[in-house]
């Protein structure tokens, strides 16, 4: 792939990209800040179960 091509298809993308309104971001903050809290409580349990069995 050429620059020249790359740089077309960069420019296509933010011509077509737009900024998300309100709402939209406000579900989008929510929905990773839960996914944030789900992986850290997995995590959380994993380690303690391995303190538990003595893993560490």
């Amino acid at each position: 792939m050429n620059i020249k091509n790359f740089i077309n298809q960069c420019r296509r993308v933010l011509l077509v990209a737009s900024k998300p309104d309100k709402d939209v971001f406000k579900m989008s903050l929510k929905i990773t800040a839960l996914g944030m809290i789900v992986i850290g409580l997995i995590g959380f349990v994993v380690f303690m179960i391995f303190q538990l069995i003595g893993g560490f």
